[in-house]
């Protein structure tokens, strides 16, 4: 295996959106919607809310994972949540993962992040035992979600 990695950049977003589609496609909790993930993607890089990294192989992206950045004030610093570590079917088994994790664990530190938290699906043993493999643990913490179905209107200025 041959591969490279980088940060990416909005030039990636098409590449991205179509693995955030393999994900989506095998998460309980969610749906690819091509239009929404490139839309989030658009809004990662204009807000600056953290960095992906990308990994390429034979010319083409093949894995990617988020790093989303916050502060912890039981931990008194900046922190990570490691989102949206996806690797191309194809390209799995193939060491491709653990080369991006690796590489986005050591940028989450160069951040000064102080922890690097992620959530997996209750039934993805297999991601677990990757994830435990490198230092990962289960929380005591139990992960709630609330959606809303859209944001809020924008308030008109007063002039």
């Amino acid at each position: 295996m041959s591969a490279s990695l980088r940060l990416a950049t909005p030039a990636d977003i098409p590449a991205l959106s179509a693995l955030l589609s393999v994900l989506f496609a095998q998460e309980a909790d969610f749906q690819p919607d091509p239009a929404k993930q490139a839309a989030g993607l658009e809004l990662l890089f204009a807000r600056q809310l953290g960095d992906i990294l990308l990994a390429e192989a034979d010319g083409a992206v093949r894995g990617m994972v988020s790093l989303l950045y916050t502060v912890s004030t039981a931990l008194g610093g900046p922190v990570a949540w490691l989102e949206d570590m996806v690797i191309d079917p194809v390209w799995r088994n193939a060491g491709l993962g653990g080369l991006l994790l690796d590489a986005a664990l050591a940028h989450a530190q160069q951040q000064g992040c102080l922890r690097v938290t992620l959530l997996t699906d209750a039934d993805n043993h297999a991601a677990q035992r990757f994830y435990q493999g490198r230092g990962f643990n289960p929380s005591a913490m139990q992960p709630w979600r609330r959606v809303f179905a859209a944001p809020p209107a924008p308030h008109p200025e007063n002039g």
